[in-house]
């Protein structure tokens, strides 16, 4: 399916290649020093996408020029969202929301996912798109609430 952001760009929603995973592993690193500001930033690696990706379901946003605007992995098993990364340039254009619309039964399907309490944007984008807060804990890169959504949304 072909989507449009808010600046004019197409791009479609597909699963990932495996000639992607070295850029995804990098947009995966950007976007993490970028927003988890709170941390230092050597604590990130280039290789921590191969490892926190293992055995999930990844699809793409792909520009019509091939680029990666941003990705979407999903442990399969439960409708556990593990990781949204959108790279900085689109973020707030609509393409983390066309990821998540993508997702199989989106509708219809109950699915998970862990937000780090610091990480105020991103709560505010899944509470927009039909997540509300059913619990909290702790990790190593801080605070989190478990997030779940509700059946019947756009």
């Amino acid at each position: 399916m072909s989507y449009v952001d808010t600046n004019g760009r197409a791009f479609v929603i597909e699963a990932a290649r495996p000639t992607d995973l070295p850029v995804l592993a990098q947009l995966y690193l950007d976007v993490r020093r970028q927003t988890m500001t709170w941390l230092t930033p050597d604590r990130f690696r280039y290789e921590d996408f191969a490892s926190d990706a293992a055995g999930e379901t990844i699809q793409v946003a792909r520009a019509v020029n091939d680029e990666i605007l941003g990705f979407i992995s999903v442990w399969p098993a439960d409708n556990f969202i593990h990781m949204l990364y959108v790279r900085e340039a689109s973020q707030g254009a609509g393409v983390g929301a066309a990821l998540l619309k993508a997702l199989p039964g989106w509708q219809s399907r109950v699915y998970r996912l862990k937000c780090l309490v610091k990480n105020s944007r991103a709560k505010a984008f899944y509470l927009r798109h039909g997540f509300v807060v059913t619990g909290a804990g702790t990790s190593e890169e801080g605070d989190y609430e478990d997030m779940v959504t509700v059946v019947a949304r756009a």
